[in-house]
Formats: C-alpha cells, structure tokens, sequence
C-alpha cells in the first residue's frame, strides 16, 4: 500500500498537467489512443521477457512513438484527416496487443497487461515512474510557453517561430511516457484515466492554465489516496477504485464547479447597482 500510494502520487504529478494541455488542445481521446497504442510493443516485451519492467517499457514507449509517427505521417501524405488515422492505428494496436499477450501468456497476464497491478509496485516500477514524472515537469517548465501559445494559436506559433512541429512532438513523447509510466501502475486501459478524469475535473474549478494545472494535480491526488482507501476497505481492484474516485469527482465538479457547474449556471447572477 505505501509503494502504492508514493506511485500514484508521483504518477499524478506528470501526468495530470500532460491531461490539461490535451483537453486543452482538443485532443482528449487522443489520450486514450494512444493508451492503447502502446499495447502491442508492451505485449512483445511481455512475449521476451515475460512481465519484465524494462522489456514492456522499452517496448511501450517505442510502440507508442511509432503509432505517433505513423499517425502524422498518414495524415500528412493522404487525404485522411489526423484523428481517423489516429483511431485506425489505434484499433490495430488493441487488437494486436492482445493476440500477443494471449498467446504467450493466461487470462490473467492479459487482466495485469490491460489494468495493471499498483499495489504489486516494486522499487524499479517506483524510480522509472519518478524519472518520468521528473522528466515531464521539467520539459513542460522549458516548453510552458510555447506549448500554451500553441494551445490558443497554433498558426501564430508557426508564423513567429517556427517551433510548432517541434512543440508538437515534444508534448507527444511526453503523453506516450506518461502513458508507459502509468501503464505500470494501472494498465493500459485504466492509464489515461488518471491522465484525463483530474483535468476534465479542473476545468470546473479555474480557468488559468497555471491554476488547471495545479487543480488537476490535486485531483489526481485525491482520488488516489481516496481510491486505495476504498480499495483496501472494501476490498475492491484498487486501479478501477482510484479512477472511479476521480470519476465521483468530474461528476460532483459537473454540478457543483463554481466554472460553468450547472448548478452555479442556474443560479442567476446578482445584479450590482449602477
């Protein structure tokens, strides 16, 4: 429970921020694409090595990339749009990902591919997760601005800079490492939920990207403490109890958040005296 605590913790602090700026981008299932994307170089590293942390790491990320590459590639020299391109590969990669894990291995090493195992962190998981959380918050504070004028205005960005392609794929390496360092934790499937769910949620509680940021981190948090508590109570799968908690959370912030929550939506604004 302790390693599964420190984990979801760190976890959240990389990869929260990485779910606001694709909300942001309008690229929310671009996220849950490319959790799946990653499956089949995790299920070839699993066909090596069995469940080894190096080998599904190594072949997630490089998984995760290529799909990356081909997705822009595809829409570049073709008339598909991007996120056609982006939902074909990432129905392949499923698919293939499973056939991979199902051949080598049983029932379960597929369930503890796809949601993972966070209470089963090792000190190897703990230090990989940490160096990718550390990573991503110090490639966001080199890109900060840069990645936030893209998010408003990409066409400016290319005009004055230049950078917009590079920007681009920076931010995706850093959504495909955080997608890995999750998958660790949570699997595949249940990786972008701590990614999304939180910035979802903070985008009813402040409107500065500093402060999406920051909210969404706290989110994350939250639910995680709040999801192995419930887990180890009830005695519940504690990935799905930490993305359930979170999921409580967007469904309260929905109603209630003081940024456009429905409730605030109906209440009528008072009138101030001229």
């Amino acid at each position: 429970m302790r390693r599964a605590l420190v984990g979801s913790l760190v976890l959240s602090a990389g990869a929260a921020p990485i779910g606001v700026f694709l909300t942001l981008r309008r690229m929310s299932l671009t996220g849950d694409a490319m959790a799946h994307a990653i499956l089949p170089g995790a299920a070839i590293g699993f066909l090596i090595s069995g469940l080894d942390l190096f080998a599904m790491t190594v072949g997630g990320i490089g998984a995760g990339l290529l799909v990356a590459l081909l997705t822009s590639l595809v829409a570049r020299v073709t008339v598909l749009r991007e996120d056609a391109s982006l939902a074909a590969f990432y129905l392949i990669s499923l698919a293939l990902g499973v056939l991979i894990v199902s051949w080598k291995g049983s029932s379960v090493d597929l369930m503890h591919v796809l949601f993972g195992t966070v209470l089963a962190l090792d000190d190897a998981a703990l230090q990989f997760i940490a160096a990718i959380a550390s990573v991503t918050l110090v490639a966001l504070a080199v890109v900060w601005r840069p990645l936030v004028v893209e998010c408003v205005d990409p066409g400016y960005l290319r005009v004055v800079s230049g950078a917009g392609a590079t920007i681009h794929m920076i931010f995706m390496v850093l959504v495909v490492l955080n997608l890995v360092a999750g998958f660790q934790a949570l699997g595949t499937l249940l990786a972008v939920g701590i990614m999304m769910l939180p910035a979802a949620t903070s985008r009813f509680w402040a409107r500065d990207v500093g402060a999406l940021c920051a909210v969404a981190i706290l989110v994350a948090a939250v639910a995680c403490v709040a999801g192995l508590l419930l887990s180890y109570h009830a005695n519940l799968p504690s990935g799905p109890a930490i993305i359930l908690v979170a999921g409580v959370i967007y469904l309260v912030s929905v109603l209630f958040g003081p940024v456009g929550g429905v409730v605030p939506r109906l209440i009528p604004a008072p009138h101030r005296a001229g």
